[in-house]
């Protein structure tokens, strides 16, 4: 906030709606008295494979970027978001990292992910306060200047035109709002929803930069869906659980002897286990049919039971 600001005035959410709605070219629809307004923004048109002509992400990884993160003050549910979308797509997430808000921090990590995966996404610091700082670090990273996106100030500006404590903002608390709109010169600029005026904004074909706000993280990762290379469904791995209430070192030599003799085939083996409960094993392959065959063979042998992917994750977010 500005410190000459006679009194706060909140940031604007990038998805919540402006109080009243009237007909406005460009995306607004009519609603009436105590309706909330129905935006309508046309999304970009689908790009070229960034990744060249018949190339798909096989590889990826999250840059989690806060102060907040580190000093426990804010809980990262993205890059766990981000982790669960890249095992249902077929993307192999190599990497989640967390930073502080350190300019030098962002320009190292954000050059080495995009040199070593295909898929890159960063979570915070694209607000419009001071420790705000991934725009303009990545645009040090790829060395380009920064500029206003109008489309996106548009977009921002209709949404919020409406709001009387946007109308009381001070010169300095609107530039302070607009720095969200101000982008790498040559990023690409990926408008994913109908009703949010907050792009995607892309950097070297790989680089995807999200806000840290956790719906509004997930409503556009699953929004952008359609601008990425993804695998197709051949590669894309399938998972069985089985729970058995033995003891870790009690199932351990058979585990191992598992994941030796399937491990050729593509298959992973992996043990969780719940303290005074049990363990979850875990079966990953990309044969569906050896995958399931698979577990009733360790259900049986480890006196287990078949899991939904549903009942478990029930089962260990009740811990």
């Amino acid at each position: 906030m500005s410190k000459n600001a006679s009194r706060p005035v909140p940031a604007a959410d990038p998805s919540a709606p402006s109080e009243q709605a009237h007909p406005v070219q460009g995306g607004q629809h009519q609603a009436g008295v105590g309706e909330q307004p129905k935006w309508n923004f046309p999304l970009s048109p689908i790009p070229d494979n960034p990744l060249g002509e018949g190339r798909y992400i096989k590889t990826a990884a999250a840059l989690i970027i806060g102060d907040e993160i580190l000093n426990g003050k804010t809980l990262d549910r993205n890059s766990n978001y981000f982790a669960r979308y890249c095992f249902e797509n077929g993307i192999d997430l190599r990497r989640i990292e967390v930073i502080p808000d350190d300019e030098d921090d962002i320009v190292e990590a954000a050059r080495r992910l995009v040199k070593m995966f295909d898929f890159v996404i960063t979570s915070g610091g694209i607000g419009p306060t001071h420790d705000d700082i991934t725009y303009a670090s990545l645009a040090k990273a790829f060395n380009q200047p920064l500029e206003h996106h109008q489309e996106t100030l548009r977009r921002m500006n209709e949404m919020t035109r409406h709001r009387a404590d946007m109308a009381l903002q001070t010169p300095e608390q609107r530039a302070a709002r607009e720095r969200m709109a101000l982008f790498p010169a040559r990023a690409e600029v990926l408008f994913i929803a109908p009703d949010v005026w907050v792009p995607v904004v892309r950097l070297e074909g790989k680089l995807c930069v999200f806000p840290g706000i956790p719906r509004l993280f997930q409503r556009m990762l699953d929004g952008l869906t359609p601008f990425l290379p993804l695998p197709p469904p051949s590669e894309r791995p399938f998972r069985q659980q089985i729970f058995t209430s033995l003891p870790e070192s009690s199932i351990a030599p058979y585990l191992t002897e598992l994941q030796a003799r399937t491990k050729e085939e593509g298959v992973r083996v992996g043990s969780y286990p719940l303290l005074a409960k049990g363990v979850y094993v875990s079966l990953i392959g990309r044969d569906a049919d050896k995958v399931c065959a698979l577990a009733e063979e360790v259900a049986q042998k480890l006196q287990g039971r078949l899991v939904s992917e549903e009942e478990a994750r029930k089962e260990k977010s009740a811990l």
